[in-house]
């Protein structure tokens, strides 16, 4: 049995106010032929459909139409998506009666008192698979959750459990799928969103248990490992989803079983359909530097060719008023996206990590630090922040992620 593990398509996404619409749909072009290649019997998909809980109706048609067509190209194929943070769980749910037409099972959320409901009994071609569809876990998913760490992951672990004890036939190979932040993974601060407050969501790889010959993950850009282990893995993105992924090798895994043995897992390397140019890649430089740097590029003069993304970063220093100006100048006629510039200013003369002055990066501010600054400020300076305002916090983030507010 051959199954293909992607995760985190966000589409519906743009990228510094630029539609990503085609870039999208030259990945889902790419995906539904390597399925064909592969002769893939199974796709399971992490979660972060979309970028949104509101996605626009073009991500929402792109996504059923791959579908459509995937089974027009692969009539075996069988396909299984979970809901990430990004994604409405009670907007993924409402295509169910639908997508069951497809052999696709989608599950939005998760409910303690039905855990059966997110374990799919899938018979492929080549056998039947138990697939535990677990998607993004909310603490009001779950049984009741302490106020620390290990209360979230003892519940996220009993949701598992309770997954599990819903299998029938231990025989058969189990593929359990999450959208989690397991601990040790390399996470891209630039466009992967905690809303757990606490960092709650941060959990030991234990809690999968021993029951899954394979856990698929999403929520983590970066394709990698959990725990050193070859059957715990993150597929990652399939494109840069900032400019701190423009370096990220973006695959797709397929994983082939052999009973219930994980015989091999290969990345499948996607194409990178548009560049990502960060000028200078290092620190930052001066206007002159910037301006010559953008006259040497060696940018795609076919009109057929995408044209790459481009972010400038400028040393904070400058103190040239016209900057903008002669930006603007040297980026005349030149085929790119731009993507703004970065005022940068080194620690020291030997840091190349560079501080970045621009007023984008207050969205990294964690609400949690927020809320206990704002609490030792107006509050109590000595007291810790109460578990009480901490539970209010959380609430009311996934509210707003439900909204796509967030």
């Amino acid at each position: 049995m051959k199954v293909v593990h992607t995760s985190d398509w966000h589409l519906g996404q743009q990228f510094y106010e630029h539609n990503r619409y085609e870039e999208h749909q030259a990945f889902l072009n790419w995906l539904a032929k390597e399925l064909v290649e592969v002769d893939a019997d199974l796709l399971v998909v992490s979660g972060d459909i979309y970028h949104t809980a509101t996605p626009p109706a073009t991500a929402e048609q792109q996504l059923y139409a791959f579908i459509k067509h995937v089974k027009v190209v692969s009539p075996h194929l069988h396909i299984v998506i979970i809901a990430g943070n990004h994604d409405s769980a009670n907007r993924i749910e409402t295509a169910k009666p639908l997508l069951q037409q497809f052999d696709t099972h989608v599950v939005g959320k998760y409910d303690k008192h039905a855990p059966e409901e997110v374990v799919k009994l899938i018979n492929t071609r080549c056998g039947a698979v138990q697939v535990v569809a677990m998607p993004f876990l909310r603490s009001a998913d779950m049984a009741q959750v302490d106020g620390d760490e290990s209360g979230y992951a003892l519940a996220v672990q009993q949701a598992y459990q309770s997954a599990y004890e819903q299998i029938s036939d231990k025989s058969l190979p189990v593929i359990t799928l999450g959208h989690l932040h397991a601990k040790g993974g390399d996470i891209s601060t630039d466009s992967e969103r905690n809303i757990t407050i606490g960092g709650f969501d941060s959990i030991h790889a234990d809690v999968f248990g021993d029951t899954p010959d394979y856990v698929a993950l999403g929520h983590l850009h970066k394709a990698q490992k959990v725990a050193n282990n070859e059957a715990i893995r993150y597929s990652g993105t399939p494109f840069p989803m900032s400019f701190s992924e423009r370096n990220y090798k973006h695959q797709i895994l397929l994983i082939e079983f052999s009973g219930k043995q994980v015989r091999e897992v290969t990345p499948r390397f996607v194409p990178r359909h548009k560049q990502v140019i960060l000028l200078p890649e290092k620190g930052g430089a001066t206007l002159d530097e910037l301006c010559q740097n953008i006259e040497g590029l060696e940018l795609p003069t076919d009109e057929e060719v995408p044209k790459p993304y481009l972010r400038l970063r400028l040393n904070a220093n400058e103190t040239d008023s016209q900057f903008r100006h002669k930006i603007e100048q040297a980026l005349a006629g030149k085929r790119v996206h731009f993507c703004g510039i970065e005022r940068v200013s080194q620690v020291t003369d030997n840091e190349d990590t560079p501080l970045f002055e621009d007023l984008s990066k207050v969205n990294d501010l964690a609400p949690l630090t927020l809320l206990e600054l704002a609490y030792k400020e107006q509050i109590d300076k000595e007291s810790a922040l109460p578990q009480e305002l901490q539970a209010c916090l959380e609430t009311v983030l996934v509210a707003l992620n439900e909204q796509g507010e967030l």
